[in-house]
């Protein structure tokens, strides 16, 4: 490696270009194994196999043999000078290259993404306040609702009344722009929960009011930041026809609700039990919270470019998540792909975010020397094989596989850093009366 010339420039704090000038007789080795290995398998009339003169393979071969050298010498020399450098990259090389010419260096470059190099700062001393929610009475009715309907029946309304919020409405609906009907907004039978938010906002309130059997014509005007452009800021119209009307009868809370539950005794039981899934709950929501005013100070103390390629790679994990969930929520599955592929721009500022956090941590690691021992996963095995109700070994049998275990080891050392930078930060607890309707969830 000491005759060949090699040059790192720095094009951005993630992009990086090395430059090779490679003396002409490493050239020339790699162009005579590349004819010699063509020699024993080319075919050509009037000669036999391995005998064939080089002058006559260069007239018939001369492109395949020197694009097996390139690729031979780029191999070769670009892997050995990341390695010599300690350069880890994140993305496949761009090559430019002009070819040979005899008895002339061979010259190439190749531009790559690394992750960027920063000394990270601003995550010691933080000031935050974290806050201590009291589960309340009013809290608790929420949730025995949410119990209840659990164990609702859904019966017709046979009076003559109008729909009301709360009910369960089956509607045909189609919706048209611009006096253009739009298929992705047509459906028959939908069964609807008035007030469930499932819909635009404005089309379950003007519903609500409709009597089995009506049909009216409903305008709606969509969001500014609709995902489907075309409709985004624009005001539809919908037909919409009310086939049925149902309601829902919720079981009281006595001593013979308890009746539906294993695990409980009396009412007092499964009170204690949900204001207690309620506390945790709190703590929960707390902790996230604490973690996203952490991860907004350690971001705006730090600015650096976060890696296109490992952005581009935190979308299509969104988009793929996205699709399971529109999937699961019963949406067929070729839908719920375009629908999430075209929300890719949408994902972009939020996937800047995670992966620039999550190279913040690692660098954060790195400087307070924060591992993941192996007591450290030997120990959130026992606990996921608790959690789950499984036995020890086959849980840590499913961690068998490098990628699974080093997946498993990035956790545990993000876990740490932020448990560290809680540690180290001037906390103020203030306690808050009631939990937020998002948390009750």
């Amino acid at each position: 490696m000491s005759e060949v010339a090699v040059k790192v420039e720095d094009l951005s704090q993630v992009k990086k270009k090395m430059s090779f000038e490679i003396p002409w007789n490493f050239v020339k080795d790699e162009l005579d194994n590349a004819y010699r290995e063509i020699s024993k398998k080319a075919k050509i009339k009037g000669f036999r196999p391995g005998k064939i003169p080089r002058k006559v393979l260069e007239s018939f071969f001369k492109s395949e043999a020197e694009g097996e050298a390139v690729t031979n010498i780029i191999n070769k020399f670009y892997w050995q000078a990341l390695d010599d450098r300690g350069i880890v990259t994140l993305s496949r090389p761009e090559i430019e290259q002009e070819g040979f010419k005899t008895d002339v260096p061979y010259t190439f470059s190749a531009t790559f993404e690394t992750e960027p190099e920063f000394e990270p700062l601003g995550y010691m001393g933080i000031d935050l306040e974290k806050e201590n929610t009291v589960v309340t009475e009013e809290d608790m009715e929420k949730r025995f609702l949410e119990i209840r309907k659990m164990f609702a029946t859904m019966e017709d309304v046979t009076d003559d009344r109008p729909c009301k919020m709360g009910d369960f409405v089956s509607i045909d609906f189609a919706g048209t722009l611009d006096g253009e009907a739009l298929p992705e907004l047509k459906a028959q039978d939908y069964l609807l929960e008035l007030g469930s938010k499932r819909f635009i906002p404005g089309f379950e309130q003007q519903v609500a009011g409709m009597k089995k059997g009506e049909t009216r014509d409903l305008k709606v005007t969509f969001p500014e930041d609709y995902h489907e452009k075309k409709m985004a800021g624009k005001e539809v119209i919908f037909r919409v026809t009310v086939n049925l009307l149902k309601e829902q009868k919720l079981p009281e809370v006595d001593d013979r609700f308890i009746k539906n539950f294993d695990k409980y005794e009396t009412l007092d039981d499964l009170k204690n039990d949900v204001r207690k899934s309620l506390e945790e709950l709190c703590e929960r929501q707390s902790t996230l919270k604490l973690k996203d005013k952490i991860m907004d100070a350690v971001l705006k103390a730090n600015e650096f470019e976060a890696p296109p390629t490992l952005v581009e790679r935190q979308i299509y994990y969104m988009i793929s998540d996205t699709q399971k969930r529109m999937t699961s929520a019963g949406m067929d599955e070729k839908s719920a792909m375009d629908l999430s592929i075209r929300m890719h721009d949408q994902f972009k500022a939020d996937a800047e975010r995670t992966v620039k956090f999550f190279l913040l941590l690692k660098k954060i690691a790195q400087k307070e020397a924060i591992q993941a021992q192996e007591e450290d996963i030997d120990a959130h095995i026992r606990e996921l094989a608790e959690i789950h109700q499984a036995d020890y070994e086959t849980v840590k049998n499913a961690y068998a596989s490098e990628d699974r275990l080093e997946n498993l080891k990035s956790e545990l050392i993000q876990k740490k850093v932020f448990d560290f930078i809680e540690s180290k930060a001037n906390i103020i607890h203030v306690e808050k009366t009631g939990m937020d309707m998002e948390a009750a969830q």
